[in-house]
């Protein structure tokens, strides 16, 4: 018998729509005529196995982190669907998720009951959260006031200790000083060990995605190029990037 799936995607596409800075002056009956349509991904379709660590790859403007985005449920397919089979989900990633007039604190809370839990499961693992984060008094401050690597630690500590069946992580392993990125690193390998952990990770180090992912999905202008195992396809997608 087969492996229970925890994220099934079918045929998702996603389209922005922005003006052209043109026609700003332009009048109204002619904006219509102006708006710039850029899909964003066109027809994507794979399925991941619970307990198995995905990577994402692909060169920028590939549709990675509006894929993750759609998976979190932050943008709504024009077309297509996901299934998250009953899972919980949580989505990793710098400058989503926080109020920036709230305090570190009250961001802990506000975090943990956009993810499900309750008051007191998260009361239960605050302490445990602001340990991790590790920025001193700036957790009783506004997120407005925080560097970028305070934020990210937050945000790690939050994602990592509040734990949900699927993670989604996406290019935050790269951040804080080298003392931090070490124990996030460490973290996000004891977190993903759990073999009923579903973990989709998108990544520019190819070194992080070899030695964390189970399987490997290319991404291109929007669509699949291949899936497969790291080892069969990060050699051709770096010859692909050379040739650029």
């Amino acid at each position: 018998m087969g492996k229970n799936i925890a994220v099934s995607v079918k045929n998702l596409h996603i389209t922005y729509r922005g003006l052209k800075k043109t026609s700003i002056r332009a009048s109204w009956t002619k904006l219509k005529n102006k708006v710039e349509v850029f899909e964003a991904l066109k027809g994507v379709s794979f399925d991941i196995e619970e307990g198995k660590i995905l990577g994402i790859i692909g060169k920028n403007g590939s549709g990675k982190s509006t894929m993750l985005r759609a998976i979190a449920g932050i943008f709504s397919p024009d077309k297509g669907s996901i299934d998250l089979h009953g899972h919980s989900i949580s989505l990793l990633s710098i400058g989503v998720g926080f109020n920036k007039k709230l305090t570190g604190k009250e961001n802990i809370y506000l975090s943990g009951m956009l993810l499900g839990f309750s008051e007191e499961e998260i009361q239960k693992k605050e302490k445990e959260i602001i340990d991790f984060a590790d920025i001193g008094n700036f957790i009783n401050k506004p997120v407005k006031t925080y560097s970028s690597g305070m934020y990210s630690k937050l945000a790690f500590a939050i994602t990592a200790i509040l734990e949900t069946d699927i993670m989604l992580i996406d290019e935050v392993l790269s951040v804080g000083d080298a003392r931090f990125k070490e124990k996030s690193y460490n973290k996000m390998k004891s977190l993903i060990s759990d073999d009923k952990r579903t973990v989709l990770i998108v990544s520019h180090s190819l070194g992080t995605i070899k030695e964390l992912c189970d399987e490997v999905l290319w991404l291109n202008d929007g669509k699949i190029v291949e899936i497969g195992k790291p080892a069969d396809i990060i050699p051709k997608y770096e010859k692909f990037m050379n040739e650029l």
